[in-house]
């Protein structure tokens, strides 16, 4: 089929190719435009209607979510979401990817990830506060993995360092599913400054849109279609898809934005990320039911002979779209200009329900704006009805096909030798993706603003101070802010709906575990390709996982993202599909930031308790001591029991607020031992433990993982106090969770007992050896 434009003659199917659209979406186009597009408009219906942009594949799954809240003023839909965190102050955050880009120019792919998040907060009116990350790689025994994680870190380091927000927290992991296909999702938290929440509908027609920022050149074209389609061998011809960025003119852009935003002139504002200039002008004029005219030749550019298509479908970096009061563009373009940025009228809104674009004085693009925006295509997927066969068979696994413990010691499957449990702690504790990441986090500048309660690692969750605006009394109690990110992907590889219940209820289980109250979540769904059964499955699975964590949680999902088509293709062409990772961004709030506790133990002598779930399963199957001792990915994840879940973490918080703990720590990776073993390396102090004998192995006591559990210390001089405390809320009379004593801090090792029988004896000095040096000796 050929097509024409002007008279250039074009394969179509060529075309439809490069745009990642089906024959389909052309016919539909046709009708919607009761003609034939031409090459520009092909481009922008190209990006518009991928899934990166209009959620094609997963928009019937993410109706599912809950999206409102005691707590909610802005969920999805807008930039980033919104929370009312108290004292008249409002939260804006939101996590995105930039998976692709990183993969095949790892340090600008991450660098502008960092930049693009931003964006989305300072665009509501609000001053970034704080950055997290979520990071997967393939393993490390493979030298193009190294790189691709030196670059990333790199440029996330980079890219932060230089703009001035602080990199709080994050996690990582590595898997060899990632090899083909890193993710990079980053996550970012503003705190308001406006009196009003700066949206992105263009409401008054005459109204001018002004152009601020950086110039536009070829960066990034079809970047929102490029992170749509898998990665192959010849993804690097794809460069030019992705964006260089800038962080100081992005400095820049933050302080003259805000400084805008508070004269009230900006009617709304949008940031030209995804999709570039095609995606901010249609939405704005979507959002206001108006329409809008652009002209190119108006557009501050880099280089020249720029053809439309290259404008309108760049993501060239540091670029806003705002509408704006007429009578006062003067004062706009000269707050702009002194910050040494563009500022150029471009078009105007318009009545006529039109994206009205010119060129060179012509015509370029003339498409009613519903059909760009509203009523986007959406591909339906059957779901399958039953977990795949495969998996049924994994879920059959039981803990006595693992070799019996013989003179405490247990025969891996894995290296065929016998080790015993101190060893087998230390090859756990080892492993990247439970070992320290000092390497990584040491680059980022976590203590800028000087808002950061705890450094990088010291706590289960990031905790920023939140100052008030104009702020005199320096004695005041300041409230704060929590936040982490979370995904257990060999959980939501084996069950992806247990999997994705878990990410949220650890997500959650970190907040609280500072003293925190998790109050709402962004999502960044990583899939594989949605056209494949199995795929979509996933997806859809974990859809639900999340919709019923969130729900009895009560934390709302306040926007997200979606990635789809990660996988890679080898030279033989197979399909590598990564793991199915839905993370989890999860805010909290805390009224006195004076009341945060970390995780490292505080006082020699102090006790240790553990709380959690007799109903939330404890179980050796695919956990971590399964994978790395064993060399066994299998197994049927603990169902988390959420009721219980809840009920331990509101109990936790409360005895922080009243001052009884003084550290706490989830169980999650590795099991007990491994969140003992990690206490003790953060406060450079021992523990002695004792625990019962029950029905279960002692690798079981060990290295299971589930139960909703936390590790948490208490002062041994408060210890009548503290049992008065548990009898008055009779705790005893929920009778699915239990709070038990189980050792005390000591000085210099980690010694565990069962049934006293000495299971463990380990020096910290040693422990602290395994776990800091891990991922800095490929390096």
């Amino acid at each position: 089929m050929i097509y024409q434009e002007s008279n250039d003659l074009y394969d179509l199917n060529e075309v439809l190719k490069i745009e990642n659209l089906t024959i389909n979406d052309y016919e539909e186009i046709c009708k919607r435009l009761k003609r034939k597009p031409n090459r520009t408009e092909l481009g922008m219906f190209g990006v518009m209607w991928s899934e990166h942009c209009c959620y094609r594949n997963s928009k019937p799954l993410l109706s599912r979510f809950p999206t409102q809240g005691k707590n909610v003023l802005v969920g999805p839909g807008e930039n980033a979401g919104v929370i009312d965190v108290g004292n008249s102050q409002k939260l804006v955050f939101k996590i995105e990817s930039h998976n692709h880009p990183s993969a095949i120019e790892p340090f600008q792919g991450a660098a502008t990830g960092v930049g693009g998040i931003l964006r989305d907060i300072f665009t509501m009116g609000a001053r970034p506060i704080a950055v997290l990350n979520s990071l997967r790689f393939g393993n490390l025994d493979k030298l193009s993995n190294v790189d691709l994680l030196r670059g990333v870190v790199s440029g996330i380091a980079h890219y932060g360092n230089c703009v001035g927000v602080p990199t709080v927290g994050g996690e990582i992991e590595f898997d060899d599913s990632y090899s083909g296909n890193p993710l990079v999702n980053v996550m970012a938290l503003g705190l308001l400054e406006t009196n009003e929440i700066v949206c992105s509908g263009a409401k008054i027609v005459g109204s001018p849109v002004l152009y601020v920022g950086n110039t536009t050149g070829k960066d990034g074209v079809g970047g929102a279609s490029f992170a749509s389609s898998e990665l192959t061998t010849n993804s690097l011809d794809d460069r030019p898809a992705v964006q260089v960025g800038d962080p100081f003119i992005e400095k820049s852009l933050i302080e003259a934005c805000l400084d805008a935003f508070k004269t009230g002139d900006v009617i709304a504002a949008q940031d030209m990320g995804a999709a570039g200039l095609t995606c901010s002008s249609a939405e704005m004029a979507a959002n206001g039911n108006l329409g809008i005219s652009i002209d190119l030749d108006l557009v501050p550019s880099r280089e020249d002979n720029m053809s439309s298509y290259q404008y309108l479908l760049s993501e060239s970096q540091e670029r806003m779209l705002f509408v704006v009061k007429e009578e006062k563009i003067k004062n706009l373009i000269e707050k702009f200009n002194k910050w040494g940025l563009y500022a150029n009228v471009i078009g105007e809104v318009i009545e006529t329900n039109e994206v009205i674009i010119t060129h060179k004085s012509k015509i370029v693009a003339q498409i009613p704006t519903s059909a760009l925006s509203d009523d986007t295509p959406v591909n339906v997927h059957n779901v399958m009805s039953n977990p795949p066969d495969y998996l049924l068979k994994k879920w059959e696994w039981k803990e006595n096909n693992l070799p019996n413990p013989n003179e405490q010691k247990i025969f891996s499957l894995k290296e065929d030798k016998s080790l015993s449990y101190s060893q087998i702690l230390l090859k756990i504790l080892s492993n990247p993706s439970i070992a320290s990441k000092r390497w990584i986090y040491k680059q980022y500048d976590s203590q800028v603003q000087a808002n950061t309660v705890f450094k990088p690692g010291e706590s289960d969750a990031a905790v920023i101070r939140l100052r008030e605006q104009n702020e005199k009394n320096k004695n005041k109690i300041f409230s704060g802010v929590a936040a982490s990110v979370d995904c257990n992907s060999r959980w939501v590889a084996l069950d992806p709906f247990r999997g994705a219940i878990a990410a949220v209820a650890e997500s959650a289980r970190n907040v609280s575990c500072v003293g925190a109250e998790p109050i709402a979540i962004t999502n960044n769904l990583n899939f594989s390709s949605p056209e494949n059964e199995l795929g979509y499955w996933q997806l859809s699975s974990s859809c639900n996982g999340i919709s019923e964590a969130c729900k009895v949680l009560e934390t709302p999902v306040t926007g997200g993202n979606v990635s789809l088509y990660n996988e890679s293709k080898n030279k033989d062409n197979e399909i590598n599909p990564i793991n199915p990772t839905p993370v989890i961004g999860m805010v909290g709030k805390i009224d006195n930031i004076q009341k945060a506790i970390s995780s490292g133990w505080k006082n020699t002598n102090d006790q240790i308790w553990l709380i959690g779930s007799y109903k939330s399963e404890t179980t050796l199957a695919a956990s971590s001591y399964l994978e790395y001792f064993h060399g066994e990915i299998t197994g049927r994840p603990p169902k988390i029991d959420l009721l219980d879940e809840k009920f331990c973490q509101s109990f936790l918080r409360n005895a922080i607020f009243k001052s009884f703990i003084l550290s706490s720590h989830d169980v999650s990776d590795g099991g007990l031992a491994i969140a003992l073993a990690e206490c003790c390396i953060l406060s450079r102090k021992g523990a002695k433990i004792e625990l019962e004998k029950d029905f279960n192995r002692e690798d079981n006591l060990l290295f299971s993982e589930g139960g909703s559990r936390i590790v948490f210390s208490i002062d041994k001089i408060k210890e009548k106090e503290w049992l008065d405390y548990l009898k008055k809320i009779q705790i005893n009379s929920h009778s699915s969770v239990y709070v038990k004593k189980i050792g005390c801090v000591s000085s210099e090792t980690l010694n565990i007992k069962i049934q006293d029988k000495n299971i463990c004896n380990i020096r910290v000095e040693e422990l602290t050896e395994k776990f800091n040096n891990s991922i800095s000796v490929h390096f």
